[in-house]
């Protein structure tokens, strides 16, 4: 990369082309302003394929070992976690283009790509820190990716009745879940599936894990936060002898023979945010929390 010029890695939807639209716009942006432009192997071959956009960035990744100033997620939130997994440790801030519905972390629109660049390139912006979760197996047998920046989920096949779940904190007796499943969450994850099931919102930059059971069987089984810095084992029963682990939609099958360890992994997500935006203003207009309709 030469010298005073900033990087950017680009990654995007490579299955709906409507959501991968707005890449001409961003790749002119950015040789406007003399930057240099790192492209995603797969999101390259999608866009001169299928977008038939005739472009060649000055370096397309292929594999982790690729560095960048920033990272540009063109998509919705699952791009956004894609290529949060290929960022992994490497600390390179994510900015979030969002051509895909709701958005809580892709959350700058199409028409404010310009804007935004040219606010990173002035340092007009703020970084916020967002944990990830790790997950083992106690027979080493994970073959997914194991890091997750939304969420773990727990959950029974679709042709099995309840799990029980028997959840321990920090080698101390939590409870034993019988329930469709269980999902841990990050606070960055707490606006997904979790608050789809009735778990609450967190404070995305708060130290802390929410664990919210999946249509429990008993009524007096509620979510619960934790702080961050526990270890979480689970041991789980099931008439079908298995069970499913999604980890950021990433799903593998284990027999009941596993035991799963969830603990906090030992690096974060940097998230580019504008300066003029906030968690709380986000949660208001894409949730229409506290919304008052006779207004």
């Amino acid at each position: 990369m030469e010298k005073g010029k900033t990087k950017f890695a680009l990654f995007g939807n490579t299955y709906q082309a409507s959501k991968s639209a707005s890449i001409g716009k961003i790749i002119d942006v950015l040789r406007r302003t003399s930057s240099v432009i790192a492209m995603e192997e797969e999101f390259y071959d999608y866009i001169r394929s299928t977008l038939k956009i005739d472009f060649q960035p000055d370096e397309i990744i292929c594999g982790n070992d690729f560095n960048a100033s920033f990272a540009i997620s063109v998509g919705g939130d699952g791009t956004f976690l894609k290529t949060a997994a290929a960022i992994g440790d490497k600390g390179i801030p994510i900015l979030g283009i969002n051509t895909g519905r709701l958005g809580f972390l892709a959350d700058v629109l199409p028409s404010e790509i310009e804007e935004c660049i040219e606010a990173l390139n002035h340092g007009d912006f703020y970084i916020e820190y967002r944990s990830v979760l790790r997950v083992s197996a106690s027979d080493e047998s994970l073959r997914i990716f194991p890091y997750a920046l939304n969420e773990v989920a727990i959950l029974k096949h679709d042709d099995s009745s309840m799990i029980g779940i028997r959840t321990l904190i920090d080698d101390k007796y939590l409870t034993t879940y019988q329930a469709d499943g269980l999902i841990i969450s990050t606070p960055t994850g707490s606006t997904g599936y979790s608050l789809s099931v009735g778990g609450p919102i967190v404070s995305p930059t708060s130290h802390s894990i929410v664990l919210t059971p999946v249509a429990p069987h008993s009524l007096n089984v509620r979510p619960i936060i934790l702080e961050d810095d526990i270890t979480i084992h689970l041991s789980i029963t099931s008439r079908n002898h298995n069970f499913l682990t999604s980890i950021d939609g990433l799903s593998q099958s284990f027999p009941d023979t596993v035991q799963l360890i969830i603990r906090r992994a030992p690096y974060y997500i940097n998230i580019v945010k504008r300066n003029h935006a906030h968690f709380f203003e986000t949660i208001r207009h894409k949730l229409l929390w506290g919304a008052d309709k006779r207004i």
